[in-house]
Order: C-alpha cells, then sequence, then structure tokens
C-alpha cells in the first residue's frame, strides 16, 4: 500500500515563504479535502482549497491549487491570496491542468529523483 505524501513543487514553496503560512495549516487543508470538503473542482484532477493567513479567516485568506486524485499524493502547485487576485485565469488553469497531469503520472523513483533535484520537496507528515 502506498504511503500518503505531500509535495510542494518549487514554484508552490517561493510562494508559500512570501506569505504567513506554515506546514500545518497545509496539513490542515489536505485532511479537509480528504474528508470532502473542497472549494472547488477545477477539472483534469486539479482542486482549489481556501487556507487561513495569519489575522485572516479561510474567506479572505488566501487559496492553494492542488493537484490529486483524492488518494495518497498530494501535490500542491499554486497559491495566491485572496487580496492579489480572485480566481486563476483560464490559462493558468490550462497549465495547472497540465503540470498536473504530469505529477500524478510519477513513479516513486521519479518523485525522488525530483526532490533530490529540489524540484519537489515533501512535507513531513507527523515528522516522519
Amino acid at each position: 500500500m502506498t504511503k500518503k505524501r505531500i509535495l510542494k513543487t518549487k514554484n508552490f514553496s517561493r510562494w508559500l515563504n512570501k506569505n504567513n503560512l506554515n506546514h500545518r495549516d497545509l496539513l490542515e487543508a489536505i485532511d479537509e479535502m480528504e474528508k470532502g470538503l473542497i472549494d472547488a473542482d477545477l477539472g483534469c484532477n486539479v482542486y482549489k482549497k481556501r487556507v487561513k493567513l495569519a489575522g485572516m479567516g479561510k474567506r479572505s485568506g488566501a487559496r492553494i491549487i492542488v493537484a490529486t486524485k483524492l488518494l495518497k499524493r498530494w501535490y500542491l502547485i499554486f497559491g495566491f491570496a485572496k487580496n492579489e487576485k480572485s480566481n486563476v485565469s483560464s490559462d493558468e488553469l490550462l497549465s495547472l491542468q497540465q503540470t498536473a497531469k504530469i505529477l500524478l503520472h510519477l513513479s516513486d523513483r521519479e518523485i525522488e529523483s525530483a526532490i533530490h533535484a529540489n524540484q519537489l520537496e515533501e512535507i513531513k507528515i507527523d515528522g516522519k
């Protein structure tokens, strides 16, 4: 059985570092999504989820875009603050869907190579 893995792309990591989000907030968002609490299905295994920013609730906080088949692999691929933009553009959505298709077809070996090349970073779950 494949273990649950949460990975973030290099671009998502850059965005995360500029905003006041931590891994605990991201893990909470993934847990909510596993329970069916998804804000929007953007098609092609791409989902949007609200997350809170410090001093703000989820409504005025940030949005993260996640590529997943709602199983064991979760890829954090894009993020934006609600006050920066209201949604992703149609061009961005197409790009995100293409990225999701690539990521969701990676083998375990390819994931490990991407981690070593600093293209992906794994978020540790419960210190594991």
